[in-house]
């Protein structure tokens, strides 16, 4: 099996993902196993995407839809606000470190979750690339939402400590969030912090440190959030976990342990189907069939705490398009483990529909449905030649998406497929690769090297 050439830093430690969606049953514990100096533990795809069949397929579909277009209309202004934000009238606002992030933890986003251990207890949080702080629920809780496991109980553990809100791990935070300038506080007052979701969800607290254990790898002093006021769907889990470029996420704070280096591959929603993230960059661990193709990642004061790469170009079924939008600002992507559906700027996304009208034209449209206006009435067909569609990266890079990425079942008779990309609202709206074309792929997030890289995987438990 082609491997990829990744330089050996520390032991990789695999944690276990689930994926997370309305009705699916919960929060469960999987297998795990070593492996070559590797931790492996299970990644599965819950196996229902509803609600216990309450609801009709389409409705389950244009609930996840919805919620995704909130996720990218906040990213979006994200994005817009980091060079915005980093003044000190900005900072003088609040005596919080306020970090307004969007999650896609609503019930019915699909959202991959691991479990890790926090000061001696077991903690299973969503996996968001998009977020800079890790945060769990913590007694005593004023008001919290439903969590399938015991919230963490700071006084059980003798390694907890508040962090003061004087510390430079106060300061990280508001400097990763744009809040330059000193917070006034009086030692030894906590540090607060004040989580806000664009769906109407948060999470308040105090910062705090403790032992994290990451499949057996123990991380002592790790800074997270320590919330007592959480609202919101969760989905059962704990809380959050930040692996966005910043100085208080997961990955940041594990650079010793895992040299900056992550990856995971999504498995697709097939009931068990399973697969894996990997902290570290040891190869072994990956059952990659392609050799490992990388990518620079954009360098950008301004960017937040996303990753981003260029996006050169786009093949449909061999042929490439034709768009303006790839020289012009639009082909700067966001690399999403919480997006689904991967979004392009309009005069990209139109190029990109032509050429899958024109080669698909011998299936007749169906009508446009939630932010997918591209669809298709395949009912009573048993096979479709489904077009190829292949991103290209700055520096050759080309990445095929799997053939299960490429087009949404809407309805369960076919009547209603659809293209599963979708426009954005202006050529200034950055683009965003979500986690539905992400399928199949052992995608590697290397900080180190200010590089990501792709390379075909069938997910399963490894």
């Amino acid at each position: 099996m082609a491997r990829g050439g990744a330089r050996a830093v520390a032991p990789a430690a695999l944690l276990l993902l689930l994926l997370l969606a309305a009705g699916g049953g919960g929060v469960h514990c999987l297998r795990s196993r070593a492996e070559s100096g590797a931790t492996v533990l299970e990644l599965r795809h819950h196996a229902s995407l509803g609600s216990g069949g309450r609801s009709s397929r389409a409705e389950e579909a244009r609930a996840v839809l919805a919620s995704d277009a909130a996720r990218v209309s906040s990213l979006q202004r994200r994005v817009g606000s980091y060079g915005l934000i980093r003044s000190p009238d900005a900072a003088a606002a609040s005596k919080l470190a306020q970090v307004p992030v969007t999650s896609g933890a609503r019930l019915r986003t699909l959202n991959y979750v691991a479990t890790v251990g926090i000061g001696g207890g077991e903690a299973t949080v969503i996996v968001d690339t998009a977020s800079e702080l890790t945060w769990v629920q913590c007694k005593p809780c004023d008001a919290c939402h439903d969590q399938q496991e015991p919230l963490f109980d700071p006084s059980s553990s003798p390694s907890y400590a508040a962090v003061p809100c004087n510390s430079s791990s106060c300061d990280a935070l508001r400097v990763a969030t744009g809040m330059s300038g000193g917070q006034a506080c009086d030692q030894p007052a906590a540090c607060s912090y004040a989580l806000s979701y664009r769906d109407g969800s948060c999470s308040r607290g105090v910062l705090a440190h403790d032992r994290l254990s990451l499949a057996g790898e123990d991380i002592e002093g790790f800074v997270f959030g320590c919330g007592t006021s959480n609202q919101g769907p969760f989905g059962g889990t704990s809380g959050l976990m930040g692996l966005g470029r910043s100085p208080l996420s997961l990955i940041s704070q594990t650079t010793e342990q895992f040299g900056g280096v992550f990856s995971y591959c999504l498995p697709p929603k097939e009931s068990g189907s399973s697969g894996s993230l990997v902290l570290g960059d040891d190869s072994s661990a990956y059952r990659n069939s392609t050799p490992i193709v990388y990518t620079a990642m954009v360098t950008d004061p301004l960017q937040g705490p996303f990753y981003m790469v260029s996006l050169t170009g786009i093949s449909v079924g061999g042929e490439d398009v034709q768009s303006p939008g790839f020289s012009s600002g639009g082909g700067r992507a966001i690399v999403d483990s919480g997006t689904i559906i991967t979004s392009l700027v309009p005069s990209v996304y139109a190029a990109v529909r032509a050429e899958f009208v024109r080669q698909l034209a011998e299936y007749p449209q169906a009508p446009p449905f939630s932010i997918l206006d591209t669809c298709f009435d395949l009912t009573g067909l048993r096979e479709v030649q489904v077009p190829s569609l292949k991103l290209a990266f700055d520096g050759g890079a080309e990445v095929e998406v799997d053939s299960k990425g490429v087009l949404y079942v809407v309805a369960g008779d076919a009547s209603q497929v659809c293209l599963a990309l979708a426009a954005l609202r202006s050529e200034d709206d950055t683009p965003i690769i979500g986690n539905y074309q992400q399928k199949n792929l052992r995608v590697i997030f290397d900080t180190a090297a200010s590089q990501i890289g792709f390379a075909q995987e069938t997910c399963d438990y490894i």
